[in-house]
């Protein structure tokens, strides 16, 4: 006997032409405000030290016990809401810093939901990440796999940072950003266009965390479990990568660098985006930055970034968005889009 509960489904299972659409916007960050004073008070830095090489002057820390898992949930709630939505059929989380080794987080990030049993699995890209999972969310859309994909970038990146390193605690910030994609039509504002992804595995030692994992599980060096970051041929890559990806995926939607009117980028250090913008030739204000108030999140920043530019009328109806990230493995990628009429959560 047919099983019901598949039949009732088997339209998910039909390969469609349909575009992935923004339908709902969402984004949540800790209470707890952590300024450059404080920073400085136990490291040897400054505010203005801090402020002239990043940008930052302060970002949120989750306290004890708040986990990727509750970051995540909350944003995925506000973007549901958003959208007017109660549940969708598939959960994308984007995060590096999973709650545990195994199993994934998205599972229970979508129980926390109240989206019991629908698909979730996780997507490691690290700063990457939420363009890796627009991608993948996309792709179950297009395949006919699902028709609502709740796509979350959510990080507590402070956990692997060394708190006695200067060049790393300042940057880093918490925080979960999420957009609810629904099937529709390519030309309707918010069907995300073009995607262009990449990776340089020989780079991975330029920005990551030797131990932890299969190869080194546990290393008797406590620096080994955090962050090691080369800053100057991270910057470098940076913005080379990011500028040559926006310009693919601009020249696959047959758009010149004047057409676009918002840069939402990864939200990494201000002097990267500004290096970007130069890059390609945008202006000043086309390039947004909301790094001052959260620092670099990570999985999160352009989601988070999207929530605040659509909040504060920087992001309007209609406008030529495109999207691009970088990050550790190294991965980095881009997409675009007409910004749709949504209300962040």
């Amino acid at each position: 006997m047919a099983d019901p509960s598949f039949s009732a489904r088997k339209d998910f299972l039909v390969p469609s032409s349909q575009a992935a659409v923004i339908a709902g916007l969402g984004s949540w960050l800790p209470p707890r405000v952590v300024g450059n004073e404080e920073i400085a008070r136990r490291l040897d830095t400054s505010d203005e030290w801090i402020r002239s090489r990043t940008g930052i002057a302060e970002r949120r820390v989750v306290d004890p016990g708040t986990s990727t898992v509750d970051l995540a949930a909350e944003a995925g709630r506000r973007a549901l809401a958003s959208a007017g939505e109660d549940g969708a059929d598939a959960v994308v989380l984007a995060t590096s810093t999973a709650d545990q080794l195994c199993p994934a987080s998205a599972p229970q990030v979508a129980t926390k939901i109240g989206l019991n049993g629908v698909a979730a699995f996780d997507v490691n890209a690290v700063c990457s990440g939420f363009i890796y999972g627009l991608a993948t969310g996309a792709g179950l859309i297009a395949a006919g796999i699902a028709r609502r994909v709740l796509v979350i970038g959510a990080d507590v990146f402070t956990s692997l940072v060394d708190p006695d390193d200067r060049g790393t605690v300042p940057i880093f910030g918490d925080g979960a950003g999420a957009v609810l994609l629904r099937a529709g039509a390519a030309d309707e504002l918010g069907a995300l266009g073009a995607f262009d992804l990449h990776s340089e595995g020989e780079l991975a030692e330029l920005l990551w965390v030797e131990a932890g994992g299969a190869k080194n599980r546990r290393s008797d060096d406590p620096r080994d479990h955090y962050l090691v970051m080369q800053g100057q041929t991270v910057f470098r890559h940076a913005c080379a990568r990011m500028a040559e990806s926006a310009r693919t995926v601009l020249g696959s939607a047959g758009w010149g660098v004047g057409d676009v009117d918002r840069f939402i980028g990864h939200q990494a250090n201000i002097r990267i985006l500004q290096t970007c913008a130069k890059q390609l030739g945008l202006a000043e204000d086309v390039m947004y930055s909301n790094i001052e108030k959260v620092g670099n999140t990570s999985a999160a920043s352009i989601p988070i970034a999207l929530a605040d530019a659509a909040k504060d009328g920087t992001l309007q109806p209609g406008h030529r968005v495109v999207m691009g990230a970088f990050g550790a493995g190294l991965t980095w990628g881009s997409t675009l889009l007409r910004w749709p009429d949504v209300i962040p959560g």
